[in-house]
């Protein structure tokens, strides 16, 4: 101990105290270097990740952090019912640490069986029949197939013509005045339907560069007009792309995201964005039968890596109940948010607090059943568009009265 004197203050200073504080700041930079050195000599494949961060933030629900608060104001437990007064730290570590969940065995089968990761999505909202062993299905064609120049001869193309107009055209009481405020694009462009692919019964074939989702596009967009919204269809060829740049189909949702941006920047209008696909299940799965007729089945997908993800939810939420409310519990599949490590889990929605993924029926779905979803769900939009511009006024939307 060593006394210091400042003009008739004394002021003791303990040699042991300023010892201990060198040697943990030492300790502490000592540990930092090391940490830093381990981290960096990894090789890339275990190179912790911002998703992987995302993923373990992603474990600490609301309800957790509720309980930690009830720790120190056991208030907030009293207030909540049936709230545990405290969270098992074992758990909690242990989920952290390897982000596997004891309650969901998904979390660990998931990494270790193949193609498993196709049910890691999380049903928001079921439409009837809907579980986690008929969830919409994204898969890719084989390499080949994209690379080929021949494709499989079409048949029924009579059946792809889109319905005919009505003699007396719908006369909308308000419409967008000429803007266009909707965006279609189809990241997998190339997604048929194998009854106009004459001789392939193969649903991982169920490809062609011309006759495709992209003809739902069509009436969705005419479907719109009748309602007043103006819209603009991309049919850009994303998947052809992906062969002339050498590029597989992991890069397709990058490869569409310029084009939707581009999109963005042409047109200021435009306020939603709806990418249009087709699922992979097959019909039994795909296809409801309403009032007689028979529909192809919607299923509504969103990114769950998108960190606001919440309005592209609320979006889509809100659509399943319209539809659901017109057409009853059958034809909407539901709302589904994805997120595996091993799946995109943005879809470009990070562009657009207004934008998703909608699956249009399966790979046995006719054009008949299509186009009456088409029209179903551009009906549900409308209502939901147009209410929208009540409540919002001022919004971008511009609407004028006919």
């Amino acid at each position: 101990m060593k006394n210091v004197e400042f003009q008739g203050m004394y002021v003791v200073v303990q040699g042991k105290g300023i010892l201990k504080i060198i040697v943990f700041l030492l300790f502490f930079l000592i540990m930092v270097f090391s940490l830093s050195g381990i981290l960096t000599s990894l090789q890339p494949a275990y190179h912790p990740m911002s998703s992987s961060v995302n993923q373990v933030s992603m474990n600490v629900d609301g309800k957790l952090l509720y309980q930690i608060m009830g720790w120190e104001n056991h208030h907030f437990l009293s207030v909540e019912h049936g709230m545990t007064s405290s969270p098992k730290l074992t758990n909690i570590l242990f989920n952290l640490m390897n982000n596997i969940s004891l309650n969901d065995p998904r979390s660990f089968f998931g990494r270790e069986l193949p193609g498993f990761y196709e049910y890691d999505g999380k049903i928001v909202v079921a439409g009837e029949g809907t579980n986690y062993t008929n969830m919409p299905i994204e898969s890719a064609p084989p390499g080949e197939i994209l690379k080929e120049e021949r494709e499989a001869s079409l048949q029924n193309l009579e059946e792809t013509n889109q319905p005919k107009a009505e003699e007396k055209p719908v006369t909308p009481g308000v419409s967008t005045g000429g803007h266009k405020v909707v965006y279609f694009y189809f990241t997998h462009n190339r997604e048929a339907y194998l009854p106009y692919l004459k001789g392939v019964t193969n649903p991982n074939l169920a490809y062609h560069s011309q006759i495709n989702v992209t003809k739902v596009g069509d009436e969705l967009k005419r479907r719109l007009g009748e309602n007043g919204i103006g819209a603009e269809l991309d049919k850009t060829d994303v998947m052809g792309n992906l062969v002339k740049k050498g590029l597989t189909m992991v890069s397709a949702y990058k490869e569409s995201s310029d084009d939707v941006q581009t999109a963005m920047t042409k047109n200021r209008d435009l306020h939603y964005f709806i990418d249009v696909h087709r699922d992979s299940r097959r019909k039994a799965q795909t296809t409801v039968t309403i009032s007689g007729k028979p529909y192809a089945k919607l299923a509504f997908i969103i990114g769950g890596k998108n960190p606001n993800y919440e309005k592209n939810l609320k979006l889509a939420t809100e659509l399943h109940q319209l539809i659901k409310k017109k057409y009853g519990d059958g034809l909407s599949r539901g709302v589904i948010i994805k997120q595996a490590s091993t799946d995109n889990g943005l879809y470009n929605q990070e562009l657009s607090s207004n934008s998703i993924l909608v699956e249009f029926g399966g790979v046995d779905n006719t054009f008949e059943e299509l186009y009456r979803t088409a029209d179903a769900l551009a009906d549900a939009f409308s209502e939901y568009y147009w209410q929208a511009e009540k409540v919002n006024q001022g919004s971008p939307q511009p609407a004028s009265k006919q």
